[in-house]
């Protein structure tokens, strides 16, 4: 995998489009080993028209990540032999609007590092070109900037690196695996976002955080919102 990778600055340009066009089309979306984050759960379950909880069951799996403790979310594949995506068709994602952020930042990897000093996180870029995919001999050519915006992209990566913050205060503060307790309320605050919102109202969950009371008003409609009191909540709670 490290030869197919090539480290790209955020204004070089690089050709590459996919399209039913492309030959290889849907072959990316097989042989999956796809990891989902919070905002992928939040965008994918409204898509859907499924609650969390009722996605979750559905479409994904889940065990301890062995460096963090922590549960990792992975998205249940379809065939098991062969490991194709769920929602691939043979006219494309059927979730493409609201496909999750590795789908969309495909063929750049994108990693980030933090001062240690500072605390200023700097994002890095590297272009990803495998065998099997012939959309890099497309003539049309954009640079990563570009690609990120095209791709609606900046949004998940907000909320993906408020969980890598969250992973990392845990590893400082909690080391190894969480006890059953907390290993829960970790899984329900940022993938179970509607059991959140209910257990929010029934056990008072926020009575003891500070939260803005606009925030507030607005997560008991807008997942985006409760996700953020949601990732607010774990820190404070478990990892502080």
């Amino acid at each position: 995998m490290d030869d197919q990778l090539k480290e790209i600055a955020p204004n070089k340009p690089f050709r590459f489009a996919c399209s039913p066009a492309v030959a290889c089309f849907n072959e990316c979306c097989r042989d999956l080993n796809q990891f989902l984050y919070p905002y992928d759960i939040l965008r994918l379950k409204k898509r859907l028209g499924l609650s969390s909880s009722e996605f979750l069951e559905r479409y994904t799996t889940q065990h301890i990540g062995p460096e963090s403790g922590l549960p990792v979310v992975s998205l249940k594949v379809a065939d098991v032999r062969r490991r194709i995506c769920p929602f691939v068709t043979p006219k494309g994602c059927r979730v493409y609007p609201d496909r999750p952020a590795s789908c969309r930042t495909y063929p750049l990897v994108r990693a980030i590092t933090r001062n240690r000093e500072t605390g200023q996180v700097s994002e890095h870029f590297m272009l990803l070109k495998e065998p099997h995919c012939l959309g890099y001999k497309a003539p049309k050519s954009q640079t990563v900037m570009q690609w990120i915006d095209d791709q609606q992209i900046r949004i998940y990566n907000r909320f993906n690196d408020q969980l890598l913050e969250i992973i990392r205060l845990k590893n400082q503060l909690r080391p190894g695996p969480l006890d059953l307790t907390s290993r829960y309320q970790f899984y329900m605050a940022l993938y179970d976002l509607d059991r959140f919102r209910t257990q929010i109202c029934k056990n008072k969950l926020l009575d003891h955080l500070d939260v803005d009371p606009q925030k507030r008003a607005d997560a008991e409609t807008d997942d985006t919102a409760l996700l953020e009191i949601a990732m607010q909540w774990v820190k404070q709670v478990l990892f502080q």
